[in-house]
């Protein structure tokens, strides 16, 4: 009997690698097998992920695949325009964040406004809507940014520079970026760029939360997270006490800030927790959805703007040409004797475009999932099954040569310029800020701590990056370069000070 069932699993496994199983006509994705769909492909480029998606999304003719695997659920995964507007604005209703990946992130997130769906995101959508657009929040980003850059940024790479020592770079922006945003989200100031400082409790714990949080959408099986948080054990273990401290945290300073603004209208604190606090005080929210409020924005504050910095620089790095264009472009516009320096911002257009390129090659945030609540077709055909995930993303979309042209692996910041003009791509084309009614809220804050962060490092210093350095993102909600982004700083001759704020 037992000889009889070794036979009978030899065959099975034999039919299982050698029959790939396909079924519609408009299905298109990694070779699938019955039972295991694949599994075997999945597991074989868990490493290399986002580059995996690229290939089989640049093989499929509508740049669209669905994605069948062992243990999950169905998952469409596309880089077409069309689509992705069909998704994030044409049939919004139907394809919210969803119950699944809801789960993946509330351990973090709970039910902060980037992860929330129907009647909560709404409210708090429109909540952060109206703060966002207030000229004193603009106002005290600005003043926070130049503060943490004159105070702190500048000094720390002229003494690197004196050193002539290497410096992580990415490191540097990080701690800036979450220096910044605490400012802005808390009203507070831990100091983290401050090197001769151990790095604070909380920033550990929220890096530490974030990419465990992350290595839960890659695991082979959702029931491999759900066990080992039921038992406690191993990363689930480690994810748990991290969230501890960035919770109790969180909480400490809202009950601070709680007794400190209780008189007062929101309109009178600059900070956002101070303004959401205000608004609490009529049972608009609690305390509970204060703290998620306020740690969604810190991760979507800190982590995508170091991140998209980092990859930024680093393609100066290697691109002397775009970096000399947008130093010309920095000085001549702060020669031409304006005097509003956020105005002069705003006219640097080829420094915008730079940005704008080296984020399309490497977005903060890879791609993005909603889920299906009932049966839909995309435009170019694909079939939706009530119940699949939905991916639309936007680091294989900027690899596509149908939206970007032959071209589309180079950086080329002039792609977005047209006789000296920036000229605006759609949102559905580059959804690195998503698109729609999700848009991004802190996308002019974002440019504004970019743009400044550009214009004062680089009126004053080259970047030399270490040529030994591999850059290589590693799993995260943000795509962070692995091992950091070491570089040699140089102080520019005859450089002049930089603008004030």
């Amino acid at each position: 009997m037992s000889v009889t069932i070794v036979v009978w699993v030899v065959v099975i496994c034999i039919l299982l690698m050698k029959r790939p199983y396909r079924k519609g006509h408009n299905f298109y994705g990694p070779k699938s097998y019955p039972l295991l769909g694949c599994l075997i492909s999945f597991w074989k480029n868990q490493s290399r992920l986002c580059e995996w998606y690229t290939d089989l999304l640049r093989e499929s003719p509508t740049q669209t695949i669905t994605v069948q695997r062992l243990g999950a659920i169905t998952t469409v995964v596309t880089a077409n325009p069309e689509n992705v507007e069909h998704i994030l604005k044409t049939r919004f209703d139907n394809y919210p964040k969803g119950k699944i990946f809801k789960a993946i992130l509330h351990d973090l997130l709970g039910n902060g406004i980037f992860n929330a769906d129907g009647d909560l995101w709404r409210m708090q959508r429109k909540i952060a809507s109206d703060e966002f657009n207030t000229k004193s929040l603009r106002n005290f980003i600005v003043d926070s940014v130049q503060t943490e850059i004159t105070e702190r940024l500048l000094p720390l790479l002229l003494q690197a520079c004196q050193k002539g020592s290497f410096v992580d770079l990415q490191d540097v922006l990080r701690r800036f970026s979450f220096d910044n945003i605490c400012k802005v989200a808390f009203g507070m100031d831990p100091n983290c760029l401050d090197l001769s400082l151990r790095q604070s409790d909380f920033a550990n714990a929220f890096d530490l939360a974030s990419h465990l949080s992350s290595k839960r959408a890659l695991s082979l099986t959702s029931l491999e997270w759900r066990v080992k948080r039921a038992l406690n054990l191993g990363s689930e273990r480690l994810l748990a006490d991290a969230l501890r401290v960035v919770h109790d945290f969180a909480t400490e300073i809202i009950r601070g800030r709680s007794a400190e603004v209780n008189d007062l209208s929101p309109q009178d604190k600059p900070d956002l927790l101070s303004r959401f606090v205000a608004l609490a005080k009529d049972d608009v929210l609690d305390e509970q959805y204060l703290r998620d409020i306020v740690v969604s924005f810190v991760l979507a504050g800190r982590d995508t703007t170091a991140s998209a910095l980092t990859w930024f620089f680093w393609l100066l790095s290697s691109h002397p040409k775009v970096e000399e264009a947008i130093l010309k472009e920095i000085n001549d516009e702060y020669d031409s004797g304006l005097q509003d320096s956020y105005e002069n911002m705003k006219g640097m257009q080829y420094l915008h475009a730079a940005l704008c390129e080296s984020m399309r090659l490497y977005p903060p945030v890879r791609y993005d999932s909603k889920y299906a609540l009932e049966d839909d077709f995309l435009p170019d055909g694909t079939f939706v099954r009530k119940g699949s995930w939905v991916t639309y993303h936007p680091y294989a979309m900027g690899r596509m040569d149908s939206i970007w042209g032959a071209d589309c692996m180079e950086f080329d910041p002039d792609r977005w310029m047209e006789d000296g003009v920036l000229v605006p791509q759609s949102p559905f084309k580059f959804a690195v800020f998503q698109a729609g009614a999700r848009i991004c809220l802190g996308r002019e804050m974002a440019f504004i701590q970019m743009k400044y962060i550009a214009i004062s490092v680089i009126r004053r210093f080259r970047l030399r990056v270490d040529p030994q350095h591999k850059a290589e993102s590693i799993p995260s909600l943000s795509a962070s370069m692995k091992n950091g982004l070491p570089v040699r700083v140089e102080r520019r001759e005859a450089s002049s000070s930089p603008p004030a704020l």
